[in-house]
């Protein structure tokens, strides 16, 4: 489990077909807080650490993702270089500054709209009458693993506020219209509705 609070970033070195696929990224974590088959969140997706490997001043981090993950997220977009937002999961008394985020995308959604407003950015992202649902004004979304709130829905568009801190240390900045992002909706949402 996580919170959506972004504390990293990797960039991809390695995204190939192995057997399923296998996902190498090199990172700023410290290498003895990450532990062979610890969860750790990528872009929203749970991955579980296969190997790790200490290389210069960063930590090498390779997961095995299913055929199954990559149709589900937007995995099937990566690229050598992308930049993929990373989270270690949560530890029993760690604050949790977000929301419950499980690493269980429901779909991807793309970006129709980038602005900027002030220091911050809005995005707005086209959803499925599916997700519609199990979403309201206000209510939490996790957006490529990030803790978010919902600004607006009209139809099946919704608009979130993007702050100048989450904008400089996500992937979002990163994002051109068109893209698809990993979207999770609120668990308590989804079980009160």
């Amino acid at each position: 489990m996580f919170s959506g609070i972004i504390e990293n970033t990797g960039i991809v070195k390695v995204f190939k077909k192995y057997k399923d696929y296998r996902l190498i990224l090199d990172t700023d974590l410290k290498f003895k807080d990450i532990k062979k088959g610890s969860s750790v969140c990528c872009n929203g997706v749970c991955l579980t650490v296969i190997s790790k490997k200490k290389f210069l001043k960063k930590t090498k981090l390779s997961f095995d993702v299913s055929k199954e993950t990559v149709s589900c997220t937007n995995f099937d977009q990566l690229k050598i270089g992308d930049l993929i937002n990373i989270e270690k999961s949560l530890k029993v008394g760690d604050e949790i500054s977000g929301h419950f985020v499980f690493g269980h995308v429901d779909e991807t959604a793309a970006l129709i709209s980038s602005k900027k407003i002030g220091g911050s950015y809005e995005l707005k992202f086209k959803i499925s009458k599916k997700i519609k649902k199990l979403i309201a004004k206000k209510g939490s979304i996790s957006i490529n693993g990030i803790s978010l709130t919902i600004n607006n829905i009209n139809r099946d568009v919704i608009s979130l506020n993007i702050i100048p801190y989450t904008w400089n240390r996500t992937n979002l900045h990163k994002l051109k219209i068109g893209n698809r992002i990993n979207l999770e909706v609120d668990m308590l949402a989804r079980y009160v509705t």
